[in-house]
C-alpha cells in the first residue's frame, strides 16, 4: 500500500484526494463522531498498537488507536475519542499522559466499547469482572476475584499472605501500588456490596497502618498518611455496608485521624460524609447535620464543587428528615448549582464516584420525606429517583439497587401501587444478589410506605414477601 492508496480499504485515492480516505470510506464513517467504527482484526496487528497492549496501558492503547493509519492521515481528535468515552478532552489527555488505569470495570467497558479482541488483553471482561453484573454462583465468582486482588497486594508487599510484612523502606512506588490496590477495591464494593469485602479491606487496612511506621523519605509521607488514611475510610464504608457499626466507627476515626495529621482536609471531609451517612442511616439525622456543617465549615477555601455539593445534598436529607422542607430545597438547589460547576480533572481522584446519578438520588430522598410528612412531591420524588437510576454506570449496581427501593416507596407515596408491587419485586430479587446489609434494611423498609394500600391483594402479598425478608435477614 502507497500513500496514494486509501489505509482503510486499499482504494486508489484520487489524485485531488487530500483527505487520506477514498470517497465510500469517508461516507461510511460520517457516524464516527457518535460511536467508533468496526476495525478489521488487521488493526490490532500495526505495531504501534501492539506495543501500547504489551505496555498494559490503557491510554496508550486509546493513543495508539487514535493515531493509526486506518483512520486516515490525520490521527482522530481527542474530543471525538473522549465523546466515544463519555468523558472530557482534557480528562482523555490526562489518561493518555498519565499513569496506567486500574479501574477494572472503565478498562472492560472502553476496551469493549472501541472492539478490542478479548484475547489480546491483560484483564478479564467476562461474567467475573466488575463490568459486568454477577450471576450464577456470586459469591464463587466474587471470591475469586477478591483472592485475585489479595494476590495483587501481597505481590507489592503490601500485605502478606501469612503473619505480618516484614518492615521495609517505602517509596513512592508503594504508595501507587495501595492506591491503585484501593481502586480495584472499590470497584467491588459498588458492584458486590461490603458484606463480602468488608473483612478483605479490614485486613488490607490494618496491614498498610502499620506501614506508617516504616522507613520512607520524609517528603513521601504526606501521601503515605493520605494512602493509609483512605484505606481506613474504605473499611469503614465496606462495614457499614456490611451492618457492622461499631467497626465503622473504629475505622473512621483512624482514618479522620490520618487525614487531619497530614491536613488533608478534602479527604477528612469524605469520611465525616461517611460518618453522616452511617448516622443517616441510623436515623441521627441531627447528629448528621452537624457533622455534615463540620466537614463543609472545615473544608473552608480547599472546597471544590464536588465536594461542596456532596455535602449539601446530605445536608438536605437530613435537613428534610427533620422536617423543615423548604430549607431543604433551598440546599439542594445550592447542591445543583455547585454540581453544574463541577470540572472533574480538578476534583480528588476519590470523587469520581460522585455524579449526576448521586445528586439525583439526593432529591429523590428529600422529596420521599416530603411526601411521608407533607403529602406533597409524591411525583417529583418517582422522577428524580427514576433518573438517578438511570443516571448510574453499569457497575454501580449498589447504587442502582437502592435506589430501585427508593422508587419502589416514591411509587406507593405517589398512589401507584401496582407499578410499586412490580418495582418492589424486581428490588427484592436483585437485593439477593448482593451482600449489603444497607441494601436488605432498605428493601424491609418499604413496608411503611404501602400501609394505606395494604387492602389490595397484590400488595399484602408483597407484604407478605417483605415480611419473610425481613425474618431471614434477622
Amino acid at each position: 500500500m502507497t500513500h496514494a492508496n486509501c489505509p482503510r480499504c486499499g482504494g486508489r485515492l484520487a489524485r485531488d484526494n487530500d483527505s487520506g480516505r477514498c470517497a465510500p470510506c469517508q461516507a461510511a464513517e460520517r457516524d464516527r463522531l457518535s460511536a467508533p467504527p468496526v476495525v478489521p482484526e488487521s488493526f490490532w496487528e500495526h505495531e504501534p498498537v501492539r506495543q501500547a497492549l504489551a505496555s498494559r496501558h490503557l491510554g496508550q492503547v486509546i493513543r495508539a488507536y487514535r493515531y493509526h493509519p486506518y483512520h486516515g492521515r490525520n490521527p482522530l481528535p481527542q474530543s471525538v475519542v473522549a465523546g466515544w468515552l463519555g468523558i472530557t478532552q482534557a480528562q482523555l489527555s490526562r489518561i493518555e499522559n498519565g499513569p496506567a488505569l486500574v479501574h477494572l470495570d472503565r478498562l472492560a467497558h472502553w476496551a469493549s466499547l472501541l472492539g478490542i479482541p478479548a484475547r489480546r488483553l491483560w484483564f478479564a471482561t467476562g461474567a467475573h469482572s466488575p463490568a459486568a453484573p454477577l450471576t450464577g454462583a456470586p459469591d464463587v465468582g466474587r471470591r475469586a476475584l477478591l483472592a485475585g486482588i489479595a494476590a495483587v497486594a501481597t505481590g507489592a508487599g503490601l500485605v502478606a499472605a501469612t503473619g505480618d510484612v516484614q518492615p521495609r523502606r517505602l517509596g513512592s512506588a508503594d504508595v501507587a501500588r495501595l492506591n491503585a490496590v484501593l481502586d480495584l477495591y472499590r470497584s467491588v464494593d459498588r458492584e458486590s456490596g461490603g458484606g463480602l469485602l468488608y473483612r478483605e479491606i479490614a485486613r488490607f487496612a490494618e496491614s498498610v497502618y502499620r506501614m506508617l511506621d516504616w522507613s520512607h523519605p520524609t517528603d513521601l509521607t504526606p501521601r503515605l498518611v493520605a494512602a493509609v488514611a483512605a484505606a481506613r475510610q474504605l473499611a469503614g464504608w465496606t462495614a457499614l455496608d456490611a451492618g457492622r457499626h461499631s467497626d465503622a466507627q473504629r475505622h473512621f476515626v483512624a482514618a479522620e485521624r490520618a487525614a487531619i495529621t497530614v491536613e488533608d482536609t478534602p479527604l477528612a471531609a469524605l469520611i465525616r460524609y461517611s460518618q453522616a451517612k452511617q448516622l443517616q442511616h441510623l436515623r441521627h439525622n441531627r447528629d448528621a447535620l452537624v457533622t455534615l456543617q463540620l466537614a463543609q465549615a472545615q473544608l473552608g477555601q480547599r472546597a471544590t464543587p464536588a465536594m461542596s455539593a456532596l455535602l449539601f445534598g446530605a445536608q438536605a436529607a437530613s435537613t428534610a428528615a427533620l422536617g423543615d422542607h423548604q430549607g431543604a430545597l433551598t440546599i439542594l438547589g445550592r447542591a445543583s448549582d455547585l454540581f453544574e460547576r463541577i470540572e472533574p480533572e480538578r476534583e480528588p481522584a476519590w470523587m469520581a464516584f460522585y455524579d449526576r446519578g448521586e445528586l439525583l438520588a439526593q432529591y429523590g430522598r428529600v422529596y420521599r420525606d416530603i411526601a411521608r410528612q407533607a403529602g406533597t412531591h409524591a411525583e417529583e420524588a418517582v422522577r428524580s429517583v427514576e433518573g438517578a437510576i438511570n443516571a448510574f454506570g453499569p457497575a454501580n449496581v449498589r447504587s442502582v439497587v437502592l435506589n430501585e427501593a427508593g422508587l419502589c416507596s416514591a411509587l406507593f407515596l405517589a398512589d401507584e401501587p401496582e407499578r410499586a408491587v412490580a418495582v418492589g419485586a424486581r428490588v427484592v430479587e436483585q437485593s439477593s444478589a448482593l451482600t449489603s446489609r444497607r441494601v436488605i434494611d432498605r428493601v424491609v423498609n418499604l413496608r411503611r410506605d404501602l400501609k394505606r394500600h395494604r387492602r389490595l391483594p397484590s400488595v399484602a402479598e408483597f407484604e407478605h414477601t417483605l415480611k419473610a425478608r425481613a425474618a431471614v435477614a434477622v
